[in-house]
């Protein structure tokens, strides 16, 4: 079946970009669009979309608060809808009361079009998605939360992952995107795709968050790690 997806974002140019992208896929359908956060709900109550593509700063009602609207209401109305939070503002108030208010999801409006397609396929199984730049620096804000793991003790699983899908996972948990660890590897994408894959499958791991979560948590990366 297709993903039914509500956009909502009060400039009309981007809307029709997302919808443009979104449409040439076979099992997305752009079901409704609206500019105002204040309609968001009743847009969202009216067309029952699978996922509300959501802006945060808008005119009237910001994404925010309509983004704990939708999921309330969803959750009365047993209704499966879900939110990807869509923004230009890469800020960490802004991910954590997006993510806080029930968003499964949280990108920035300069993530490739391929990124935002996946986004949407991910959350619309159920999953969460937060942008990988985002994630490692709220992991390196609240990394002090997560257990302590000692250096020589780093979960059995881990030794499963050959040394290039270390390197790969260390990179990733940098926030880098696949294109951008191709290019530090001199690989091509489609290679570092299949090491990823490897990591994911190996340490039964969900997604990219939960890889970056893990290597902070295995000790493979630190924070404030940025050295080559």
């Amino acid at each position: 079946m297709s993903i039914r997806v509500l956009l909502v974002d009060d400039q009309p140019l981007l809307r029709a970009g997302f919808k443009l992208i979104l449409e040439s896929e076979p099992d997305i359908t752009v079901v409704g669009e609206s500019g105002d956060g204040n309609d968001a709900l009743a847009s969202t109550k009216q067309l029952l979309p699978d996922i509300v593509l959501l802006d945060v700063r808008m005119p009237g009602k910001d994404g925010i608060a309509a983004t704990r609207e939708i999921v309330a209401w969803a959750a009365e109305a047993e209704q499966q809808v879900r939110v990807l939070v869509l923004t230009t503002f890469d800020l960490d108030e802004y991910v954590i009361e997006a993510l806080r208010g029930g968003a499964s999801g949280f990108l920035l409006k300069s993530a490739p079009p391929e990124e935002l397609l996946s986004s949407i396929r991910v959350v619309s199984n159920g999953a969460a998605v937060v942008a990988p730049t985002v994630t490692r620096r709220l992991l390196d804000r609240f990394a002090h939360q997560l257990p302590t793991v000692r250096p020589d003790a780093h979960p059995p699983r881990l030794e499963q992952l050959t040394e290039r899908e270390r390197e790969v996972l260390r990179l990733l948990s940098r926030g880098m995107s696949n294109a951008e660890i191709a290019g530090r590897l001199v690989v091509s994408e489609t290679t570092v795709k299949t090491h990823v894959g490897n990591v994911l499958t190996k340490l039964d791991l969900r997604d990219r968050v939960q890889a970056v979560v893990y290597a902070y948590e295995a000790g493979l990366v630190r924070p404030g790690d940025n050295r080559d």
